[in-house]
C-alpha cells in the first residue's frame, strides 16, 4: 500500500510541477578549466540540459582515493550561486576559510571522501538575465524566471529539478564516477531542490536536504518567500514531509538551524517525525535522521556528510 500510495503521488507531484521534457537532448559538455588543489581536483565545465539552455558546473574530485568516485549532486541556495559552495569568493580569488551561510559544502563533500557536481540552479549566479546581474552578485532573478514558468504552467521547482536530472544523465558519461553511488546535497533553495529531485529521481541513493524540510504551513503558506517555492495547487494532495516520503526507504538526513527565522524550528521537527512515520512503515527507520544544530538559516553538516558518505559507502 505505501509503495502503490508512492507511486501515485510521485506521479502527481511531477505533474504539479509541470513535467519533464519527453526526450533529452544531448548534453554537449565543455570543459573551461582543469585545477588542482590540496586533496582534490577542479574541473569546470558547461553543459547543456535543455537545447540552447546552458548549465555552469563543477566537478570537484578527491586526490588519492581509487575512481570510481561516489558522487554528490550540490546545490546552493539563494546567494551568489555554485561558486558559494566550491571555495570561490566574490571577487573569482581561491579561499580556504568556508565563511558564509554556505561554507562551501562542496569542498567539505570531498573531504568526505565524495567527489562533488556542484551546478548552477536557473535564476542563480551566472544563469540571471542582465539587469538582475547589474544589480550585485546576490541579487537573484528568480522573479521574472519563476513567474514566466508559471505563465507556461510550469514551476521553478520543475525546472531546476530536470537540471538535476541531466547533471545525473552527465554523470553516467564520466568514467571516474559511480553512477551507481549518487547522492544530492543543497542549503535552503538548493535544499528544495534536492527533496523534489530525489522523490522523483529514484537514481539519487541518498539525500541531505538543509534548511528547507519543514511543512508548507508554517513556512511557505505563512510568510512571505521567494516565487520560486510555490507549486500551484500542491496543498491539495501533499504537505513537505508528504514528498520527502517519496524518498523512502532512501536514505535521507535533514537539518536546520534551532533560530532559522524562515523554516521554524517547531514545524522542522515535526515534518521530520511524519517522514519517520513513513521510513518505519518501510522497515527502514535507520535510514531516515535529522540534526537540529545551534544556529540561524545556515549550513552545517557536521553530522549530515558523515551520514551522506555512509550512505554512499564511502
Amino acid at each position: 500500500q505505501a509503495e502503490a500510495w508512492q507511486q501515485q503521488l510521485r506521479a502527481k507531484v511531477l505533474e504539479l510541477i509541470g513535467g519533464f521534457p519527453e526526450a533529452h537532448s544531448p548534453l554537449r559538455p565543455q570543459t573551461l578549466e582543469v585545477r588542482e588543489f590540496p586533496g582534490y581536483k577542479r574541473e569546470k565545465f558547461i553543459f547543456e540540459t535543455r537545447p540552447g539552455v546552458g548549465a555552469l558546473a563543477y566537478l570537484l574530485t578527491p586526490i588519492g582515493s581509487p575512481a570510481p568516485h561516489p558522487a554528490v549532486v550540490c546545490i546552493p541556495g539563494h546567494g551568489r550561486g555554485v561558486d558559494d559552495c566550491v571555495g570561490i569568493d566574490d571577487k573569482g580569488n581561491d579561499r580556504t576559510d568556508k565563511p558564509g551561510y554556505s561554507h562551501d559544502f562542496g569542498i567539505q563533500a570531498v573531504e568526505h571522501g565524495l567527489a562533488a557536481v556542484a551546478i548552477e540552479p536557473m535564476a542563480f549566479g551566472c544563469r540571471r538575465d542582465l539587469k538582475t546581474s547589474a544589480k550585485g552578485l546576490a541579487t537573484t532573478a528568480c522573479q521574472p524566471a519563476a513567474g514566466s514558468a508559471l505563465l507556461l504552467g510550469e514551476t521553478m521547482i520543475g525546472w531546476r529539478v530536470y537540471d538535476v536530472l541531466r547533471t545525473i544523465d552527465w554523470i553516467e558519461t564520466r568514467p571516474e564516477l559511480d553512477a551507481k553511488r549518487v547522492g544530492c546535497m543543497g542549503i535552503s533553495g538548493g535544499g528544495t531542490c534536492t527533496l523534489f529531485s530525489a522523490a522523483l529521481d529514484p537514481r539519487i541513493k541518498a539525500a541531505f536536504v538543509s534548511g528547507y524540510l519543514n511543512t508548507f504551513r508554517d513556512s511557505i503558506m505563512s510568510m512571505s518567500h521567494c516565487i520560486d517555492n510555490y507549486v500551484p495547487g500542491i496543498l491539495n494532495w501533499a504537505e513537505q514531509y508528504d514528498v520527502a516520503g517519496l524518498i523512502a526507504p532512501r536514505p535521507l538526513f535533514s537539518e536546520g538551524g534551532d533560530r532559522d527565522p524562515i523554516f521554524p524550528v517547531a514545524a522542522t521537527r515535526e515534518s521530520y517525525a511524519r517522514v519517520k512515520k513513513v521510513y518505519e512503515v518501510f522497515g527502514a527507520a535507520d535510514n531516515v535522521q535529522q540534526e537540529i544544530f545551534s544556529g540561524v538559516h545556515e549550513f552545517h553538516g557536521v553530522k549530515g556528510l558523515p551520514f551522506l558518505a555512509s550512505a554512499l559507502k564511502v
